[in-house]
């Protein structure tokens, strides 16, 4: 199984919101011995969506590449303005790009949304992701995260104890169903 984090923040800076949680997902998920691909629009320089664009660019390629070779995606956004950043659903338009393959968009693929934002708002975003995830075809997960970003770090500046626990229970979901013990490994590292 290979599971794809989509950061859709433009934030640039290690300390980020969006890099924390990329690298905490990140962290869990190879200690469970999962596949993992971090994609961070930072790093890639995907155009603006533009129908016909042809030649279709090289980075276009790759992403349609990487998104559609994931079995999971988690996608990670900030609330901008109601919804998900500009430049991640300008990437979720390029899946057009896949539209004539005999499998096309995220046909079938399980997607974990989470969003935040500085109130109590970060559902909005997650209601923004997952009708642009319907409407490539694929499959949200049962339970997102919504978070209130003033709430998500400890005293140190760790990810607080409760949205670890809701991290662990999506990846759960993510990784197949509540099963029981199955993903016990996850509580016992705390």
């Amino acid at each position: 199984m290979k599971v794809l984090i989509f950061n859709g923040a433009v934030e640039r800076t290690e300390n980020s919101t969006a890099k924390q949680l990329s690298c905490y997902l990140e962290t869990v998920l190879v200690k469970l011995g999962v596949e993992t691909c971090v994609f961070d629009i930072s790093d890639y320089d995907i155009p603006v969506f533009e129908v016909p664009m042809t030649p279709v660019p090289q980075s276009v390629i790759r992403m349609n590449q990487i998104f559609r070779e994931a079995d999971v995606h988690i996608w990670l956004s900030p609330l901008y303005h109601g919804g998900m950043t500009g430049a991640m659903k300008n990437c979720l338009d390029w899946m057009e790009y896949s539209s004539k393959e005999s499998v096309p968009y995220l046909s079938g693929k399980v997607v974990g949304l989470v969003c935040w934002a500085h109130g109590v708002q970060a559902i909005q975003g997650i209601t923004a992701m997952d009708a642009v995830a319907r409407a490539l075809r694929a499959w949200t997960a049962p339970l997102s995260i919504p978070i209130q970003r003033t709430e998500l770090y400890d005293d140190r500046g760790n990810i607080c104890q409760k949205y670890r626990e809701r991290f662990d229970l999506l990846i759960q979901l993510l990784l197949g169903g509540p099963k029981g013990t199955e993903h016990k490994e996850l509580q016992d590292e705390k």
